[in-house]
């Protein structure tokens, strides 16, 4: 069975001496489970896995009955450690609050259990571990499938997996446009807006949160200013109501606005934001063209080339803990630019000979990048580069 690079990261974590609570985060249906469940069939300690999926988000009293099975059978077993894991745990109300009970209680009483968490919910987990646990937990972020694994899991080759994008529940769909678009649309965005979103955070106005995710993954790739977005859409408020809606999105790993790279903040928050689909599936769904259709049609193919770039980049920083922005001043334009403790790298990307790439010349003698290039024609082959360790360029 094909194991993901976190599956030894999650293993080595779980052999070493009990000190921290395990934290496995990111978006739906990239395989966080079946990657823990792998590790856990591998290891020879005793394991308990446990899921909130179908539990009321009331019963706060589960987490607890959880810790306690765990260690009745520890103690009847004779066993000198136990892993207790609890999937989709975000789900529960106050969940950190009783996680820091019982884990203090554990570290207390020299009980050796260790712990494992999972969600795909980040804000709702992410708001539990800063208010409840800080110093208790380390995370292990997961991100969306890359082209490297989808090849060598599944054979996808760069255009499909450009097209397609990283979902792997999805790799065996895409013979058929119907039930491929069926499951984008139901397993991964419903699921993430009615359940990650919707049960747990106040929205005046969900049909417009549906509406804003829609419009924005249709225009992934592109600048589209909140005010204009305004007028596309039905009910649609106030640009502050929208600007919160994105953040949502992106916290929950479908959508984001890039904002323009500047060295001035402000001018930074002020932006016209560029979209960006964390997985390029979820901008395709929108799409009336077929993979065939597409790959034929230049200009069609030139949005969906760079928006699966930026797909992979913005995976890839929320990995790594690095920033993804554009620039543009003028007419001169750089498509993606890459910001972590100082460092800058820009990167164009260039499906064919029309795009002019003047603005990246522009942008090294402003700002004197650590590194900058092309990806595509007249640059970095896209295999290449999406098989490209992107910690190494920093």
């Amino acid at each position: 069975m094909f194991k993901r690079a976190e599956y030894h990261k999650i293993r080595a974590r779980l052999e070493e001496d009990r000190r921290f609570i395990q934290v496995v985060m990111g978006a739906r249906q990239i395989g966080k489970s079946t990657v823990v469940k792998q590790v856990l069939n591998d290891l020879t300690l005793p394991y308990q896995f446990f899921s909130a999926d179908n539990v009321p988000a009331t019963n706060t009293a589960w987490i607890s009955n959880c810790w306690a099975a765990t260690r009745s059978l520890k103690a009847n077993n004779g066993w000198d450690c136990v892993i207790l894991v609890i999937d989709e745990i975000q789900k529960i109300a106050n969940w950190s609050e009783v996680v820091k009970k019982e884990w203090d209680s554990d570290t207390f009483e020299d009980n050796n259990i260790k712990v494992l968490l999972l969600g795909s919910s980040r804000v709702l987990l992410e708001r539990g571990l800063s208010e409840s646990l800080a110093g208790r937990f380390e995370e292990i972020r997961m991100s969306h499938w890359s082209y490297r694994e989808m090849h060598e899991c599944f054979g996808f080759t760069v255009d499909q997996y450009l097209f397609y994008g990283g979902y792997p529940g999805a790799a065996s769909l895409i013979g058929d446009g119907d039930r491929f678009e069926q499951y984008i649309q139901s397993s991964i965005i419903d699921a993430t807006i009615n359940k990650d979103i919707l049960m747990d955070t106040p929205i005046s106005k969900p049909a417009l949160l549906r509406q804003t995710f829609e419009l924005g993954a249709a225009y992934s790739g592109n600048l589209l200013s909140l005010n204009k977005m305004l007028g596309s859409l039905q009910d649609a408020g106030n640009t502050s109501t929208l600007a919160g809606y994105v953040n949502l999105l992106d916290e929950s790993g479908l959508l984001c606005g890039l904002q323009k790279y500047s060295v001035d903040m402000s001018r930074r928050r002020a932006s016209i934001p560029k979209f960006q689909v964390y997985n390029n599936a979820l901008k395709m769904v929108y799409s009336p063209l077929t993979f065939e259709q597409a790959i034929v049609d230049r200009k069609a193919w030139g949005h969906i080339f760079e928006s699966g770039i930026g797909a992979y980049l913005v995976s890839q920083a929320f990995v790594h803990r690095f920033d993804v922005y554009y620039w543009r001043e003028r007419n001169d334009e750089v498509d993606f630019i890459l910001h972590k403790k100082g460092s800058l790298v820009a990167i164009e990307v260039k499906s064919n000979a029309e795009k002019r790439t003047e603005g990246l010349a522009k942008f090294n003698q402003m700002f004197n990048p650590k590194a900058s290039f092309i990806v595509g024609e007249g640059g970095i082959k896209v295999e290449d580069f999406l098989t490209m360790d992107i910690e190494k360029l920093f």
